[in-house]
């Protein structure tokens, strides 16, 4: 129990969890409101199809921000379109709530970071300060190198 405990956090953690299961509701939400009685909906029809695969791509991008976290930028950002143009294309955006639980969860899986392992080592204090021939100008000889799994640096 504790095991399996101690391994959803880790997974839970290893990516923008939040980000995704907001994105999944709201894409949830969007899709299945067309099948809704005919009192319940605005508009009926041909409109309906916008609005169920609009949901269907906003859970498809939440399912890849938990699967595939280094593509988190790229869903973020087509959620929180989707999740925008559902306010005009498909009843108000799932009457407001898929599209703010939308534009949430495209913020949250965008801003999310990687989680960095603590370092156990303490810095060496006989380097010197003066920066070594192999580290850049831009770069403190004190400062740990950056990982992301993007590539991108610091």
């Amino acid at each position: 129990m504790l095991l399996s405990r101690r391994r959803w956090r880790r997974w839970r953690r290893g990516r923008p969890f939040w980000g995704g299961l907001f994105t999944i509701l709201a894409g949830a939400w969007i899709c299945v409101l067309p099948l809704a009685p005919l009192k319940i909906m605005l508009q009926q029809g041909v409109a309906g199809i916008p609005s169920v695969l609009m949901g269907i791509v906003m859970i498809v991008l939440g399912l890849t921000a938990w699967f595939s976290p280094a593509q988190r930028g790229l869903a973020g950002v087509l959620t929180t379109l989707i999740a925008t143009a559902a306010l005009v294309l498909s009843n108000l955006g799932g009457f407001l709530i898929g599209t703010l639980l939308g534009i949430l969860g495209g913020g949250l899986m965008f801003a999310w970071q990687p989680y960095a392992a603590a370092r156990s080592a303490a810095p060496s204090t006989a380097r010197s300060a003066a920066p070594s021939p192999t580290t850049s100008p831009m770069e403190s000889p004190t400062t740990p190198p950056h990982h992301d799994p993007q590539g991108a640096q610091p």
